[in-house]
């Protein structure tokens, strides 16, 4: 009869395992390998994946969020101008513009950052589409003009998750 010998879990020696990662092939126990589509992998190899995700230097997270701040003070801007105008049709128009300048503010911010990313980054740049906002916001709250904020709200509702969204490089 053949006698196979017992092996233990690199990250906790008590724990017998024949599970091996499928990356760097350390024995891994139940508690530390985590389920991937190709298999497990041990929580090391995770972790090395992730820093080839995250590429963005310290100065991307200042671009990212003055740039977006800036274009989305700029379309806010434009919502405003045109809401004086449009009356009614403004419903469809406010999200026809937040999804527009939500793409091209998403493009603007792709080629300025050069492809860098960053869970951060994505958060630091949608951080400044609310920025970019609020003057116009704060504006209409002291001029009491309440009737212009639901196109803001718009703009943010729509813009917000769709440059996120763009950025990250997830689609739809």
């Amino acid at each position: 009869m053949p006698t196979y010998e017992t092996t233990y879990c690199t990250y906790h020696p008590t724990a017998e395992t024949n599970l091996r990662c499928n990356r760097c092939e350390e024995l891994i126990c139940s508690k530390c390998a985590v389920h991937m589509p190709t298999g497990y992998r041990c929580k090391d190899c995770i972790k090395d994946q992730k820093k080839t995700f995250n590429t963005a230097e310290w100065y991307d997270y200042i671009i990212g969020l003055v740039a977006t701040g800036l274009l989305s003070l700029l379309a806010s801007g434009i919502i405003s101008a045109i809401s004086f105008i449009a009356g009614f049709f403004m419903w469809f128009i406010s999200i026809g513009i937040a999804g527009g300048a939500a793409t091209l503010i998403g493009k603007i911010m792709h080629r300025l950052l050069r492809g860098r990313r960053s869970k951060n980054l994505f958060l630091a740049s949608t951080a400044g589409i609310v920025l970019g906002a609020l003057p116009v916001i704060i504006f209409f709250l002291l001029t009491g003009n309440y009737y212009s904020l639901i196109w803001q709200g718009i703009y943010l509702f729509v813009a917000v998750p769709a440059v996120f969204y763009n950025l990250s490089g997830f689609r739809l």
